[in-house]
């Protein structure tokens, strides 16, 4: 006879993510004896988890009438994933395309406060080690980096090039100076090896209506199987891809 093992939970986080749902499932402010009554906590516990929420900006307390409401940052994260969700929806089919065209693998990268954040990879068939994974972030180095140092707009995200940057030489600053005006008129940055030996990348923009970068598609594989300039067959279906998609937001180059 076997046991189901059941999944190991933080109780302290299950419980203020229940707050959070029972705001949302009434649907109008609550007074802390109704929150008390409808989660059967102590007053001083429950005083705790409201007063963290709130400094999170996950709920907000009206002053004046002494109720909560779900706070702003639940709307921005929400946002965020609705953005990332919709333009994930949008790639699958197109990056399902590009892996059995070049047998590479393909990568989704979107923006962040730490950089370009890998929200969804289509593999190769073959297993590589591509020195990155779902969820993490890309240095300016890279070619996605180059991309977004180049069309990102966001003045947000420019401390984390600031910060890139300050472990540049000059030299090394100059080159990249270059490598990012010809980006901005190719729409297509390479890099060889920038991550891990024997694997190279390109990637290419994808914009909107306002030319705003919503995103980078990056092509990784072994270094001789990756296009290292624009003119090359396969970069030239991905670009043509990825004008797809932008168009599919309202760009027009």
């Amino acid at each position: 006879m076997t046991t189901e093992n059941k999944p190991a939970v933080i109780q302290s986080l299950q419980i203020g993510l229940n707050i959070l749902e029972i705001l949302a499932k009434e649907k109008e402010p609550l007074k802390f004896t109704d929150i008390q009554n409808l989660t059967s906590m102590t007053k001083s516990n429950l005083y705790k988890y409201l007063s963290t929420l709130s400094q999170f900006g996950m709920i907000y307390r009206n002053p004046h009438t002494n109720t909560y409401i779900l706070g702003h940052k639940l709307v921005q994260l929400g946002n965020v994933a609705l953005g990332q969700s919709s333009i994930i929806e949008v790639v699958i089919p197109y990056f399902k395309k590009i892996t059995e065209h070049t047998s590479l693998t393909v990568l989704l990268a979107v923006p962040s406060m730490q950089g370009p954040l890998i929200s969804y990879i289509a593999s190769a068939d073959y297993g590589i080690n591509i020195g990155a994974q779902m969820g993490t972030h890309l240095p300016l180095a890279s070619s996605t980096g180059v991309v977004f140092s180049t069309f990102e707009k966001d003045i947000h995200l420019k401390d984390w090039e600031i910060q890139e940057l300050s472990n540049f030489t000059e030299r090394e600053i100059e080159q990249f100076n270059i490598e990012k005006e010809k980006t901005r008129e190719l729409f297509f940055a390479s890099k060889t090896e920038p991550l891990i030996q024997h694997i190279s990348s390109f990637s290419v923009p994808i914009l909107n209506f306002n030319n705003q970068l919503l995103g980078a598609i990056t092509v990784v594989g072994i270094t001789e199987t990756v296009p290292k300039t624009v003119e090359d067959p396969i970069g030239q279906y991905v670009l043509q891809i990825a004008k797809e998609i932008s168009q599919y937001y309202g760009f027009t180059k």
